[in-house]
């Protein structure tokens, strides 16, 4: 039985996508089975893999719509072990047209779930904001992961997001688990980036993976290529950063 994980922080560029695609392929590399959902209208994690979003027919729209199964959706990308539920701009309309529809928060839920008897981990790369396709992917998942980035702002917002993942709990979802919080865009040489890490291990010990993910020009770059950091260069300090928090995860899962 798989395990559904979505990756969510309403503040933009904290690195979800980023963490998405690359732990994604990782997880693919060591031979699990994966899943990636993209539930951001922006679509990079689709194209993040490969995938041409403006050939996307059937996407995650239709999907949460119920227009079409995920199964009709789904397509293979570039990494190995890696299948993608690809989104399109057309998302950005879902907010609207869930409003006044019943359940409207486990539309997502009832379409992915039985794919859990398919994969190992089916990841959700969530929109950075709080809205309704945040809360269809926090209904539907097991447990999410909150990327937090090494700056000034990091926590800010943080509070903001425990406390919807909290109400989550209560009304939709109560199995929902904090997978962890993962730091990112750290740099070593930066006093502010050492700051945020002991800021956040002292409020959040246990819940902070031991593994935090380095500032690399390598990591930024993948993505113009349309590949993840472990077909791009998996010799760089990011593909060892994201290899090492695949390894985290499927040890802690299988504890």
């Amino acid at each position: 039985m798989g395990k559904i994980i979505a990756i969510a922080n309403q503040k933009g560029g904290v690195g979800k996508t980023t963490t998405s695609v690359n732990l994604a392929a990782s997880l693919g590399v060591l031979e699990k089975k994966v899943l990636l959902i993209d539930a951001d209208p922006q679509a990079n994690a689709s194209s993040g893999l490969g995938i041409n979003v403006d050939t996307v027919e059937i996407g995650s729209y239709q999907v949460i719509e119920h227009t079409a199964s995920a199964k009709d959706a789904i397509v293979s990308s570039n990494a190995p072990n890696v299948d993608v539920l690809p989104a399109h701009i057309d998302l950005v309309a879902i907010e609207i047209e869930l409003v006044d529809k019943a359940e409207r928060e486990y539309m997502l839920k009832k379409a992915i779930d039985d794919l859990k008897l398919e994969y190992d981990y089916i990841l959700i790369d969530c929109a950075p904001s709080l809205g309704l396709l945040t809360l269809n992917a926090l209904t539907a998942a097991d447990s999410v992961i909150i990327p937090i980035q090494c700056e000034y702002f990091a926590l800010e917002g943080l509070g903001k997001l425990l406390n919807t993942i909290k109400s989550v709990q209560k009304i939709h979802n109560e199995t929902l688990d904090i997978e962890g919080l993962l730091l990112t865009m750290f740099d070593s040489r930066l006093r502010l980036s050492n700051q945020v890490v002991e800021e956040v291990q002292k409020h959040f010990s246990n819940m902070v993976f031991d593994t935090i993910i380095q500032r690399n020009v390598r990591l930024g770059e993948a993505p113009s290529f349309g590949e993840s950091i472990i077909n791009y260069d998996v010799s760089s300090k990011g593909a060892a950063n994201y290899l090492s928090l695949a390894k985290e995860l499927i040890k802690k899962n299988e504890l």
